[in-house]
């Protein structure tokens, strides 16, 4: 197998970027209902109408006054909490067959997404919201690689190719947020980084006891889930340590 190069990063990691980053970015700034313009009042003469507004006002999502008074660092756990949690499961699946789902590159794939929509999600919180930041973020967390982040091939048929991907990627989404579109989409985002087969197993681990556990049939799920939940700890740090370079200007050794 041909060794794969910084432009084979770069080339599959794009579209991925485009297909996380719009839609994370939408989920962020989204103002539901009108929750993050509104004032949250105490009064006992309140209306019933007026309590249940500012009751869901203080909910911490995106788009609610909740959320906008959160520091960045309670963002990142948000997603880490929510959208972890949901991306690890995703990826623990394939762990229900114990080590014959390990000889197959499906469960480093999943998780490799899933991390990566993560990394998206944060890069957004510390103010890396183009394209090439983002592309430059995961292939250091994910592939332990400093890469360019900018189109190898910035040619007419390049950008369509890389149009048409972001838009078959997002595809699922159009007009649904329902698990299994979203469970779709993750599928969709793991085979494109299937093509960095031989790079996958650089990304974040859990601990040696998840995959041993993981390495047995059925309860393997189990100990892939909790894997996954560690090892995005991991990609955290690793991601804290690229937004701390990058906002000092200073170069850093891994």
């Amino acid at each position: 197998m041909p060794a794969i190069t910084d432009r084979d990063v770069v080339r599959a990691l794009r579209p991925f970027v485009r297909a996380t980053g719009p839609l994370l970015d939408t989920l962020r700034e989204a103002n539901l209902l009108g929750l993050r313009d509104r004032a949250v009042e105490d009064g006992a003469n309140r209306a019933l109408v007026d309590k249940l507004w500012d009751r869901l006002a203080k909910v911490k999502v995106p788009g609610t006054a909740g959320w906008a008074a959160m520091g960045v660092a309670q963002r990142d756990e948000w997603w880490l909490n929510r959208v972890g949690r949901l991306v690890s499961l995703i990826a623990a699946l394939p762990g229900v067959g114990g080590a014959l789902a390990d000889r197959l590159p499906i469960q480093s794939a999943l998780g490799t997404a899933g991390q990566g929509v993560l990394l998206s999600a944060m890069a957004g919180e510390h103010g890396f919201t183009t394209t090439e930041d983002r592309v430059r973020l995961l292939a250091f967390v994910l592939f332990q690689r400093e890469v360019d982040g900018r189109a190898a091939d910035a040619s007419t048929e390049e950008r369509a190719r890389e149009d048409r991907a972001t838009e078959e990627l997002t595809s699922e989404l159009e007009g649904r947020s329902t698990i299994r579109a979203i469970g779709r989409t993750v599928w969709k985002l793991a085979k494109v980084l299937w093509a960095l087969e031989g790079e996958l197993d650089k990304r974040p681990q859990g601990r040696f006891y998840h995959q041993a556990l993981g390495m047995l049939p059925l309860v393997g799920v189990v100990g892939d889930y909790f894997g996954e939940r560690s090892a995005l700890r991991r990609v955290r740090k690793a991601a804290y340590q690229w937004f701390g370079r990058e906002q000092s200007g200073r170069p850093e050794l891994r």
